[in-house]
């Protein structure tokens, strides 16, 4: 998982491969997991590479245009208007909330073949699974907080938040599974 964290983290390294890195780290460990071995560098590879450089980028930019509106909209609500703090709690909710939905998305086992459809099966996922949204957001928490005690840490923290979000889309799965066959 650390592995996975550090190439992850190389990866993310152009800012826009970000999205694109964490989602091919999640299919790898999702991979390890159902398999039961480890995970090699070329795998993750081929993983990243699968995505396309296209759809790496406009997915890349989607978010980077998301992030910058967000921060923007966060700047003008401090700017001292009239209702400037419940639009920065509403603001920051919206963006916690799609935060969850984006990384929902990340884990979902098609999403090499198109994010807009990973990203709606995730936001019916994130619908019918709120248990499962609060836990990625304490996992987003953790790494903040985790972050803030150590900065050295954003090398690793992309592999244990991948872990984190994989394991609870797979029990997001097994609970389904167990659903259909009636267990």
């Amino acid at each position: 998982m650390l592995a996975v964290g550090l190439t992850t983290t190389v990866a993310s390294l152009p800012l826009l491969t970000a999205p694109t890195a964490l989602a091919a780290a999640c299919t790898v460990l999702r991979r390890s997991i159902r398999e039961d071995r480890p995970v090699g560098v070329g795998e993750y590879v081929a993983e990243f590479r699968a995505h396309g450089l296209r759809r790496v980028l406009l997915v890349g930019v989607a978010v980077f245009a998301a992030v910058t509106l967000v921060l923007l909209d966060l700047a003008l609500a401090g700017a001292g208007l009239p209702v400037a703090r419940p639009m920065s709690w509403a603001l920051t909710a919206l963006a916690a909330a799609g935060l969850v939905v984006a990384l929902r998305a990340a884990a979902d086992p098609e999403v090499a073949r198109g994010w807009v459809p990973a990203l709606n099966r995730a936001l019916t996922r994130s619908v019918t699974d709120p248990a499962g949204c609060a836990l990625i957001a304490t996992a987003v928490g953790l790494c903040v907080a985790f972050l803030w005690m150590l900065l050295l840490l954003a090398l690793l923290l992309p592999g244990p938040l991948a872990f984190a979000v994989t394991a609870v889309e797979a029990r997001g799965e097994r609970a389904q599974g167990d659903a259909d066959t009636g267990d």
